[in-house]
């Protein structure tokens, strides 16, 4: 007997071994006819496995979470089928689902062009038509290699050499096509639904490194509905019209260049933004009892190998050998390192005196600069960047206080969120990684004692498997923009092995040393990216309070040049961003052009504005016009303009 257990906590059992559609048809007619796929134990499996053991299980449909990655993986098995019916003696190689889509990258002689996509995707639509049944098959790597290198796949047949002997080769078949691939697959082409589209063309190169071949890749988003997939286009009309990288040069922020890739050049007015968000920061971490620290750019890599940042980070730091040091380059103790973090360097701080436990927690925060390397390929204007300031910290406790103090944290990373314009966060808890440190008991002990804490800190935590630091496990929190968008920007992380590889104690109550708990965490994550998401989120329409220009005085004839000094003179002295526009220009031309640059405020003034001591006040976005006493004026925006509080 095998009992299957369902969502609803029922039970279903079969005499002998029984596959996901059949136990979907054993449920209901309708839900073998909307099946797609199941969950065994948690785990993603196709409908035709067969199931010889207890177990629980849950048939996935389209409603489910699961689905979309199932339909993104097979639009990429469809879009690989298309393009090679299409273009034949067209290699393949590995397409992936991604976040909002799926990719297939191939190796063609002639280039593709945009200009091909209506016809792939026709042909995509077909092959769902004709509803080919996908059954997974298991080769021997003998007979894989000689098929692919047979069919003149030779990216497919090196990757099968390289698969140890004694492992399973999984092969998906769709029809006469087939591809290497893990799994699992919708149980036919028809389950498929058709709101797919291809969306762009980009490089590659084969297993991800500049010295082999480049490849064409071929980028999808794919969807479970129609509605889903113009939903989902709409947003990337609408992102598109947001990029921070169109709006940096309209605004006059910043711009990057080849001479400094991966590095920002920050504009006068793209700098006064960075400085207004650095101080609102500045002032909500001193009111939370937070010491400002700085620590050095370039630090030895002993420090580094003691930390274990070296172990685990060494191909992301840039490196350097003091001059006249070559000789001592080759003994290695005189390799120095740019700066990946900030953590080793707040733990030196820690340890300079004796500390005791009443001294903690101790907060130390740090607007670091930091360096690490990302591929040129990876690199996005100032949203994934080489060279940023991140606004760090890292709090000192003891174990006991690491409930408390992430909840003091969470508190004012929600705040510090609204301020800006964010009320939707969603948390994610990031468990222990592949390539880590410490112990597994270090890490059970850390891991619980995060747990425990987003529990009463009242978060709801979605499993992120995997994908904590090298030290110790994080929570991560998720924005929402004002299109839907998500963007990860803050951390927590417990740390019990940093302390420990580096030295760090303190006095306890017992009179013995201990090494405290460490926790990092990060609100903005670093002053570049959540710049660029600030510009996407508003569209490049800041709150009054952040906008690096707040109002132009602009005149409408020049008569009314001193007055406009004057005027601007006194917005200045009341802590307003002014600036002065006193050009031979037509009034509308002005109000254009300090709109296309995102000026919340444009002041116009005349001969009688200059008489009467008023300004003529338009907003961004409005034809409105309002005339207002100059010094009534003032006090409105000043107070409009004010830095949110806690």
């Amino acid at each position: 007997m095998v009992a299957i257990t369902l969502p609803d906590g029922s039970v279903k059992s079969f005499a002998g071994p029984v596959s996901g559609g059949e136990l979907a048809a054993a449920i209901g007619p309708g839900l073998a006819k909307a099946a797609l796929a199941m969950k065994v134990d948690g785990k993603l499996v196709d409908l035709e496995k067969k199931l010889d053991h207890d177990a629980k299980v849950a048939i996935v449909t389209a409603k489910s979470p699961e689905a979309l990655e199932l339909i993104r993986h097979d639009a990429a098995h469809v879009l690989a089928q298309a393009v090679q019916e299409l273009y034949p003696g067209t290699q393949i190689t590995f397409g992936p689902a991604t976040e909002d889509g799926f990719y297939y990258d191939f190796v063609r002689a002639e280039p593709f062009t945009p200009d091909d996509f209506a016809k792939i995707e026709q042909r995509m639509r077909e092959i769902v038509d004709r509803n080919l049944p996908i059954k997974r098959e298991v080769w021997t790597r003998d007979d894989a290699v000689r098929f692919f290198d047979k069919a003149g796949e030779k990216y497919k047949a090196e990757w099968v050499r390289e698969i140890p002997a004694d492992e399973e080769i999984s092969i998906y078949r769709q029809g006469e096509w087939l591809d290497l691939c893990a799994g699992p697959h919708l149980p036919s082409t028809g389950k498929l639904p058709k709101a797919f589209k291809l969306t762009k063309l980009s490089g590659a190169y084969w297993r991800g490194d500049a010295r082999n071949a480049q490849l064409q890749r071929i980028y999808g988003t794919a969807w479970a509905s129609d509605a889903e997939l113009k939903a989902h286009l709409t947003r990337l009309e609408e992102a598109e019209k947001r990029d921070h990288r169109r709006l940096g040069r309209e605004m006059d922020l910043f711009h990057v260049q080849e001479e400094a890739v991966g590095a920002v050049f920050w504009h006068p007015k793209g700098w006064t933004l960075f400085r207004t968000l650095e101080s609102y920061m500045r002032g909500r971490l001193e009111q939370n009892g937070y010491a400002e620290v700085k620590t050095p750019q370039l630090v030895d890599r002993k420090l580094w190998e003691q930390s274990g940042h070296w172990e685990n980070f060494k191909d992301a730091m840039f490196l350097a050998v003091p001059r006249g040091d070559t000789a001592k380059e080759s003994e290695g103790d005189r390799l120095i390192a740019i700066k990946p973090m900030n953590c080793p360097g707040a733990v030196q701080i820690f340890k300079q005196g004796l500390k005791s436990y009443r001294d903690l927690p101790l907060r130390l925060a740090e607007f670091g600069s930091c360096h690490r390397y990302e591929p040129s390929g990876a690199l996005h204007g100032i949203m994934r960047v080489r060279a940023f300031t991140q606004d760090d910290a890292h709090i000192f406790v003891t174990a006991d206080q690491i409930t408390a103090e992430s909840i003091r944290f969470c508190d004012l990373l929600r705040s510090v969120y609204r301020g800006l314009g964010f009320e939707q966060v969603r948390v994610k808890f990031s468990d222990r990684p592949a390539q880590r440190a410490g112990s597994d008991e270090v890490w059970d002990k850390a891991e619980r004692a995060l747990q425990d804490a987003a529990n009463a800190a009242k978060l709801q935590t979605q499993l992120n498997p995997g994908e904590g630091a090298f030290y110790g496990p994080k929570l991560e929190f998720v924005l929402e923009d004002a299109i839907g968008r998500d963007w990860q920007c803050g951390t927590l992380q417990v740390d019990l092995v940093l302390p420990e590889r580096l030295g760090a104690t303190y006095v306890a109550e017992d009179g013995q040393k201990h090494h405290p708990v460490m926790l990092h965490r990060a609100i903005l994550g670093s002053f570049e990216r959540f710049i660029g998401v600030l510009i996407e989120h508003y569209a490049g329409k800041l709150p009054l309070w952040l906008a690096p220009v707040q109002g132009v005085v602009a005149t409408i004839v020049s008569d009314a040049d001193g007055y406009a000094h004057d005027a601007a003179a006194k917005m200045r002295a009341a802590g307003l961003r002014v600036e002065t526009d006193l050009r031979n220009e037509k009034i509308g031309y002005k109000v254009r052009e300090h709109a296309l640059a995102k000026v919340p405020l444009l002041f116009a003034v005349g001969r009688r504005e200059a008489s009467e001591q008023t300004v003529a006040l338009r907003r961004l976005g409005s034809d409105a016009q309002e005339t207002l006493a100059l010094d009534d004026a003032i006090a409105r925006i000043a107070k409009e303009a004010a830095v949110p509080q806690a």
